[in-house]
C-alpha cells in the first residue's frame, strides 16, 4: 500500500450500519411512501445499499432495476440478479439500447462528435433515472441513490441522471469507507474485488476518469474538506506530488455546481 494510506480515519462499521438504517426508516416514514427503487448495477455501491436496504424493509417492498446497455458486461448483469435472488428482493430487468437508440438519432445531426459521445453517454444515466421515476411514482416508492461522498464532492456523478434520487444512504461515506461496510456486510468477492466502472463505454473504469486512484482521492478530500489543510500541507503530509492536490481541487470546484439547485436571477420590486 502507498504511503498517503492511514490518513483517513476508519469508519465504525457497525455504528454507521445502524445510522444508515435508521435514515432509510426515517425517509419512509417522512415521505409517507410504500418502499424503495434502486438501480442495480451488480458494483460495490448499489450492491451495499440494496443489502442495508434490506436490514430495513421487506424485499417484497424493494424494487431493483438492472439497466444494461451494449456496453454492460454480461457478468454485471449476472452479479446484479444473483445478489437481488439472494436478498430476496424483486427485481427487473430492462434493456435500456431501445430507448436511447432513437433519441440519438433525433437529436445527434450537427453535433461536435466529441461532445456527442460525452452526450450520449450521459444519456444513459439520464435514461436509468427516469425508468426509476417512473416505477417509484407508480409504487409510492422512494428513489435509492447509490453515490458516495467521494463521488459527490468531485462530481463524478450525472447531473439529473445517476445524480437524481429522493435519498443517497452512502453519501457521508468515502470510497473507502463504502468498501468496508462492504466487507463487514460479506457481499460476494467478485463484487468487492470488481473494478469501479459507470460502464459508460467498453472497458471504462471510474480511476481512469478521474485520473487518480480512489486511496488516495480519498485521503485527498478528507483532509481538504474535513481537516481544511492547504495544498502544500497535504502534498507534504501524503508524500505526493502537490499537482495531485491542485487536480483535486479544480474537480471539487467545477462540481459544485451539480450540488446546488438552479442559481434564480434576483428580481427588484
Amino acid at each position: 500500500m502507498a504511503d498517503y494510506n492511514g490518513k483517513l480515519p476508519e469508519i465504525d462499521a457497525e455504528k454507521t450500519l445502524r445510522n444508515i438504517s435508521k435514515f432509510i426508516e426515517y425517509s419512509l416514514i417522512e415521505s409517507n411512501t410504500q418502499g424503495l427503487v434502486m438501480g442495480l448495477s451488480g458494483g460495490l455501491d448499489s450492491s451495499t445499499v440494496a443489502q442495508i436496504s434490506t436490514e430495513v424493509v421487506n424485499g417484497e417492498k424493494i424494487l431493483g432495476l438492472v439497466m444494461p446497455t451494449s456496453t454492460t458486461p454480461e457478468s454485471d448483469v449476472d452479479d446484479a440478479m444473483n445478489l437481488a435472488q439472494e436478498l430476496g428482493i424483486k427485481y427487473k430487468v430492462i434493456d435500456i439500447d431501445p430507448l436511447l437508440e432513437p433519441v440519438e438519432q433525433i437529436c445527434k445531426g450537427g453535433l461536435d462528435e466529441a461532445h456527442a459521445q460525452l452526450a450520449s453517454a450521459n444519456l444513459k444515466a439520464r435514461m436509468r433515472m427516469m425508468i426509476l421515476y417512473y416505477h417509484a411514482n407508480a409504487l409510492n416508492r422512494l428513489v435509492v441513490g447509490t453515490g458516495n461522498r467521494t463521488e459527490l464532492l468531485v462530481g463524478y456523478f450525472t447531473k439529473y441522471g445517476d445524480g437524481g434520487a429522493d435519498i443517497l444512504p452512502l453519501g457521508a461515506l468515502y470510497k473507502t469507507d463504502v468498501r468496508m461496510v462492504a466487507r463487514h456486510l460479506g457481499l460476494p468477492s467478485e463484487i468487492l474485488k470488481k473494478k469501479p466502472t459507470a460502464g459508460l463505454w467498453p472497458g471504462q473504469t471510474d480511476e481512469e476518469d478521474l485520473g487518480i486512484k480512489y486511496e488516495l482521492l480519498d485521503e485527498i478530500l478528507y483532509l481538504l474538506t474535513e481537516k481544511n489543510q492547504n495544498e502544500e500541507e497535504i502534498a507534504r503530509e501524503l508524500k505526493v506530488a502537490s499537482r495531485e492536490v491542485v487536480k483535486v481541487k479544480i474537480m471539487m470546484h467545477a462540481a459544485q455546481h451539480k450540488l446546488e439547485t438552479p442559481p434564480i436571477a434576483e428580481i427588484q420590486r
